[in-house]
């Protein structure tokens, strides 16, 4: 094990680090500080939750501390994020680290107001942590000056093309002197990325700590292969039975996460949600209330999950699965971190099958399958996973009467048919049907096909409604058998 103290830093950095608490440096720190100090350019890649920030922060202040101090517009240091939520994370570890130095650093990102930004950086700052749409805004306004920039890091870099900011940054480049220290770190690395970082980068040292692309070891992951629409109420029970207090639930969409944090709340539990739509105040509250543990659950999209750091994180969630398999790594990177243990959990339906062989094989590795308890009140039995059910989808439809089913539905959650018409159960996307099943006599069925037939003949294909019936005590799955019934988790159930 690596103490800071052996690593070169000055006596202010020191003193700093032992006030987080810090005595040993992660791998990543103890192989990055060194070639930083010594001004070497670095292309680092490491697992999230690993202490990069500290990695590339740490050193880069030690540098700027025997430096002139920065004036008019300047800055001596720029550090590029994706989202508004890293950059503010990277700037608190900035000031956290820098607090025993002379060194100015300031935040600057969309979504509040540009005027007290301009107004900070009016008298120079020697370290700005930023996004690049603000950037390239108050640079427009001559409110930022880049020509003296010493060193620049980008972090999370692969995320940055994810996003769409190549063509920000190649403009930022351009704003930057050729001679400069450039730092990049992030969990993974693309091929585009790493074809990118060749014409950025001079003679650098590459830095992998650990397998690229590779999920933390310290993280347990599980699947669960479920039905579409049982995800809330087995998210549901898992968080009321399970006493999880606090929990970071990923979706794929924006309305997705506000759609879940409402059907949360009406499940009694305490649920917030954070993305690209909320404004920055909106978000930052959300965030302290999760870190505070006034929320119970915080929802998040991925790109606005990128910089959420919290101490001791025990559950993640993928209540979708991400389309993009290197989002699986960081969704999952949230807990785990610095050598904590954590859970991370996947819902996964069938029309994730995909997504998930995907992140199989980036992993290299399959993910652990494994039934999900069954979660009606006063019952312990397991519900089989979606694989060990019966493929009724595969079975061949029937012509004629519809058969006394009782609302089941096929493994895609979309109700049987007969002769091209829908019968009445839920469908997989939420939407209502028409019918459950129909009555077991002989003489109604037949009653209702000759009412079709006649309907038919007069040229109205629309089918019979009968009474919705069906058994509600069934468990949920992909057997074509009825979703349980919502909200039928209560606390202490």
């Amino acid at each position: 094990m690596t103490q800071f103290s052996s690593l070169g830093l000055i006596e202010p950095l020191l003193r700093a680090v032992r006030e987080q608490g810090y005595e040993t440096a992660t791998p990543i720190q103890a192989q990055g500080i060194p070639v930083v100090l010594a001004g070497r350019d670095v292309l680092a890649a490491a697992q999230t939750g690993t202490g990069k920030t500290a990695g590339f922060t740490l050193p880069m202040l030690q540098r700027l501390a025997g430096g002139p101090r920065a004036t008019n517009r300047v800055v001596r240091a720029l550090v590029l994020t994706p989202t508004r939520e890293l950059a503010a994370q990277v700037h608190e570890s900035v000031e956290i680290y820098g607090q025993h130095l002379p060194l100015k650093s300031a935040v600057i990102f969309g979504g509040v107001s540009i005027n007290p930004q301009m107004m900070r950086l009016r008298g120079g700052v020697d370290i700005l942590v930023a996004t690049p749409g603000r950037l390239l805004d108050l640079h427009s306004q001559r409110a930022v000056d880049l020509s003296q920039v010493e060193i620049f890091v980008l972090d999370e870099a692969d995320r940055m093309l994810d996003m769409g900011f190549i063509h920000d940054i190649r403009r930022i480049l351009k704003l930057l002197p050729q001679k400069r220290q450039n730092l990049l770190f992030s969990a993974t690395f693309s091929d585009e990325m790493r074809a990118l970082t060749k014409t950025v980068l001079n003679d650098p040292v590459g830095i992998e700590v650990a397998p690229r692309n590779t999920a933390a070891e310290a993280v347990k992951q599980t699947v669960y292969l479920v039905d579409k629409t049982n995800k809330v109420d087995i998210l549901s029970y898992l968080i009321t039975n399970g006493k999880w207090e606090q929990v970071l639930v990923f979706t794929r969409t924006k309305h997705g996460a506000n759609k879940l944090t409402e059907l949360l709340e009406r499940d009694g539990i305490t649920a917030a949600a954070i993305h690209g739509n909320k404004s920055q105040g909106a978000r930052t509250r959300a965030l302290a209330d999760f870190k505070a543990g006034e929320v119970r659950v915080l929802v998040a999209t991925d790109i606005a999950a990128r910089g959420i750091d919290i101490d001791q994180l025990p559950h993640v969630v993928n209540f979708e699965l991400p389309n993009v398999p290197e989002d699986y790594v960081h969704r999952i990177g949230r807990t785990g971190r610095a050598g904590a243990s954590g859970e991370a959990i996947s819902l996964a339906g069938p029309e994730e099958r995909a997504y998930l062989r995907d992140i199989e094989k980036l992993l290299k590795k399959k993910l652990p399958v494994e039934p999900v308890p069954f979660f009606e009140p006063g019952s312990n039995r397991p519900m089989v996973a979606l694989d060990d059910m019966p493929r009724t989808r595969q079975e061949p439809r029937r012509t004629g009467a519809p058969q006394n089913r009782g609302g089941q539905r096929n493994a895609q959650g979309r109700a049987g048919q007969n002769n091209g018409q829908r019968s009445g159960s839920r469908s997989a996307e939420g939407g209502r049907g028409q019918s459950g099943n129909r009555a077991a006599s002989g003489d109604q069925d037949n009653r209702g096909n000759q009412a079709n037939a006649q309907r038919r003949s007069d040229g109205a294909a629309r089918p019979s409604q009968p009474q919705r019936s069906g058994n509600s005590n069934r468990p949920a799955g992909g057997d074509g058998s009825a979703p349980l019934r919502r909200r039928v988790v209560r606390s202490g159930t």
